[in-house]
């Protein structure tokens, strides 16, 4: 697929260094966080609220619409139905990403968090996140294992802390990444069209099991499951996207041709998305800041579990599609979408869900 080629080989500043500005987004947003905490807490109330409760964050929605979109415009339907003959690397990118990853990432962070690192998060340690949507119970009542409480006039949800870090390890583990893999299946020399068309299918995927998966599972940790705001998130965070980069795909296509489409619109949309997601991520540091400077080991914590999950699945990825019979070039993108967060749909659920300032919302970065 000739598009995927010239995106991926049309590299700018901004992908060439992802990394080093990753880095430097997570500086600012601590020394803010640190610095100037009123900042993150205005963007924290700037939501859409349904009744009393707050239940889109419009920062993050913006932020997010303008990371998913890019990789929504790529997407062609048809290409997608014709790969769907193709029975063995869509099945088994299915297979993994829907029917092992998200278990074994629910088995492996409860593990580490639940029991090894336990102690070291503090076992009385408690977060306080938004009641699910909807949901209107008395102070000092139970809902799993959570409790309910009066924090400055509104009604929160006490959890276990290290349940809320389980928790955003597990919206990762339902949502696999789109737009970077393209870049890394290029850079690993993988099939530029196989790519595109697994990251498409995923994405269709997501959006009718993202909800569905995602309360089933927070239900198995047992923390709160809003339904309401899943599915609501669902529809934000993804089918908006979706529908907006389809009929604008159509529109601009038909208005200026498949060679202006690819070389022009998709090349300018690329430090937007960039942009996009380093915005997102000063934003969330900074809320989180002052915590990560007192007790910087927590991201440890939760990034060996991740680590772990991560090498895992995709060696399982790759053993599998070489087993089938696949070339690199296709076993090699295939075990990355697999082994690869969708961290900006995780992050913008667990900040719908659970609030900016939760656990889950600091896992999920």
């Amino acid at each position: 697929m000739d598009q995927a080629k010239q995106q991926a080989k049309g590299l700018g500043f901004f992908e060439r260094y992802l990394t080093l500005w990753v880095f430097l987004c997570i500086i600012i947003g601590c020394v803010m966080g640190g610095q100037v905490p009123e900042v993150a807490q205005y963007l924290d109330g700037l939501t859409l609220d349904v009744g009393d409760a707050p239940v889109v964050s419009i920062p993050i929605a913006v932020c997010l619409f303008f990371m998913m979109y890019p990789i929504m415009v790529k997407i062609d339907f048809g290409e997608v139905v014709r790969a769907g003959r193709s029975v063995r690397p869509v099945t088994l990118t299915l297979v993994i990403n829907w029917l092992i990853k998200p278990f074994t990432m629910v088995a492996i962070s409860a593990f580490f968090l639940g029991t090894v690192f336990k102690g070291l998060i503090g076992a009385e340690a408690v977060v306080l996140v938004r009641m699910p949507f909807g949901l209107d119970l008395p102070v000092g009542a139970s809902h799993g294992v959570g409790t309910v409480v009066l924090q400055d006039g509104v009604k929160m949800l006490q959890i276990p802390l290290w349940r809320s870090y389980l928790a955003g390890c597990i919206l990762l583990g339902i949502a696999p990444c789109t737009a970077m893999v393209l870049v890394w299946g290029y850079l690993a020399r993988g099939n530029d069209g196989h790519t595109l068309v697994m990251v498409a299918i995923n994405s269709l995927t997501m959006l009718f099991v993202f909800g569905p998966l995602g309360g089933f599972l927070l239900g198995v940790g047992r923390l709160p499951v809003p339904w309401q705001a899943l599915l609501l998130s669902i529809g934000i965070y993804v089918a908006l996207p979706l529908v907006a980069g389809y009929l604008s795909r159509r529109a601009i296509l038909a208005a200026r041709g498949q060679a202006w489409f690819e070389e022009k619109f998709l090349h300018t949309l690329t430090p937007i998305t960039i942009i996009a997601l380093l915005v997102t991520l000063v934003l969330l540091f900074s809320f989180k800041g002052e915590v990560i400077l007192a007790n910087p080991l927590t991201i440890v914590w939760v990034a060996i579990p991740l680590f772990i999950q991560t090498v895992a699945i995709f060696g399982l990825g790759y053993v599998a599609a070489k087993k089938l019979g696949l070339s690199y070039a296709d076993a090699a993108p295939t075990a990355m979408i697999g082994a690869s967060n969708h961290f900006e749909v995780a992050i913008a659920t667990a900040t719908m869900l659970f609030g900016l300032s939760s656990g889950a919302a600091l896992a999920t970065v």
